[in-house]
């Protein structure tokens, strides 16, 4: 395993990338491993740890890697997870300015906004429902500090889980009105459809997805609180964004949300 002067230098590497704009080479070098998760996170808290005592709010967490596709291809067997800041939140229609981005590309999915607190340590699907106060369309901006996408699982993990901004819809959907598994997605980029899905994409539902990251929030002892943005994972592939690039998501009874990256 890693020692604390590697996780220390490779979050280091992460913030002189996000710093500078410049794209780094992939921490796996720094650290000795392509796989070992908790190395990864260890990274990630560090960097996570450094924002908060810097005065950046959590707003909550991203979970990613939901599609079984894309666990074979980073060989894993589970989700990872990311943390979400207020000052990554757009709201829906607001144009990003595009020198906040490097290797942006977007991806369609299910905001939760808690209620309750989710603390229990192990939780049932009902607790999650319970929890839920309602849901929201949303698109994630995927990012990476590392150049060319050239990411294995303890990149991406180190990396924040690629999280770059997020975008809300401004309709909120209570989950009574709304089956999650079932809705319907299509994201289209300057007029064309790019990329389709649905809910059931997401682990098999966007609920579960949620429910795994509660428990792993608990276990860790951060666990998920009222008022937190839950932001499921994609309901189809991600797509490569451009300045100019209009990107809109249409998840049927949930609604849409569009979002701007701006001209350089």
């Amino acid at each position: 395993m890693a020692d604390q002067q590697q996780i220390e230098a490779a979050a280091a590497q992460l913030r002189s990338a996000a710093e500078s704009g410049v794209a780094c080479s992939p921490i796996r070098e720094v650290l000795g491993t392509e796989t070992d998760i908790d190395v990864g996170y260890a990274v990630q808290e560090v960097n996570t740890k450094l924002a908060i005592a810097g005065g950046r709010r959590v707003a909550g967490r991203k979970i990613g890697i939901t599609s079984k596709a894309v666990m074979e291809q980073v060989g894993v067997d589970q989700p990872d997870f990311g943390t979400l800041f207020v000052d990554m939140e757009y709201g829906d229609g607001v144009p990003i300015g595009v020198g906040r981005l490097m290797q942006p590309r977007a991806e369609a999915e299910v905001a939760l906004v808690l209620e309750h607190d989710l603390d229990h340590g192990e939780h049932g699907f009902n607790d999650i429902i319970a929890a839920t106060a309602y849901a929201l369309p949303s698109i994630e901006i995927v990012d990476s500090r590392i150049a060319d996408w050239n990411i294995r699982i303890v990149d991406t993990v180190g990396d924040n889980a690629s999280c770059g901004l997020y975008v809300l819809g401004g309709k909120p959907v209570p989950l009574r009105d709304v089956d999650l598994r079932t809705i319907p997605m299509r994201m289209d980029i300057d007029g064309e459809t790019v990329s389709t899905g649905e809910g059931a994409a997401c682990l098999g539902h966007p609920l579960h997805a949620a429910r795994w990251l509660a428990d792993v929030m608990s276990q860790r002892g951060t666990p998920l609180r009222a008022g937190d943005v839950v932001m499921t994972g994609a309901l189809g592939p991600m797509k490569p964004i451009a300045p100019g690039s209009a990107v809109t998501c249409d998840f049927g009874p949930l609604g849409t949300v569009t979002t701007y990256l701006e001209q350089a």
